[in-house]
């Protein structure tokens, strides 16, 4: 009889997501950042042979982002871009739960995040606080207060 090795067909850290993966001008800066104002911890780093890093992992919480420069040779010839190159702007905005989005938006704002809006509770039943970091990726972390029907969230939208 012969022994099969068996896998995972999708390893559990990517079971049940979608996983952002963004690109920045100096992502052993955004790592850095990322670590100081989200308390990110940096999972897997694969330098690229010309320098920079090609491809990074990190998880905030319990969730993973993967992350690399844009402008090393790999990356480019994938046509990634930072924000910075499409002049500031980003199409994506990455949400995250986390236990304390306080303590978190204070970290974060010392660590030199922009704060686009203070933490706030909000009709959808979560306190959340949106912010920009210098790499130009725009956040939303959440701390999840109640749980909220959909008649009631368009009810608590209706009244402005």
């Amino acid at each position: 009889m012969t022994e099969q090795t068996t896998r995972a067909e999708i390893p559990d850290r990517y079971r049940y997501a979608v996983i952002p993966h963004i690109m920045v001008d100096d992502a052993a800066a955004a790592i850095d950042f990322y670590r100081r104002a989200f308390g990110a911890r940096e999972d897997i780093r694969i330098d690229a042979p010309g320098g920079g890093i090609l491809h990074a992992e990190i998880s905030i919480g319990r969730s993973v982002l993967m992350l690399g420069d844009a402008s090393v040779d790999e990356a480019e010839a994938g046509s990634f871009a930072a924000p910075t190159s499409l002049g500031g702007g980003t199409t994506v905005t990455l949400h995250v739960y986390v236990p304390d989005v306080d303590s978190l938006a204070e970290r974060a704002e010392a660590a030199g995040a922009e704060i686009l809006q203070r933490p706030k509770d909000m009709f959808h039943g979560d306190r959340t606080v949106i912010l920009k970091d210098p790499a130009g990726h725009i956040w939303v972390f959440l701390t999840h207060l109640e749980d909220v029907s959909e008649e009631e969230l368009h009810r608590r939208l209706s009244r402005g």
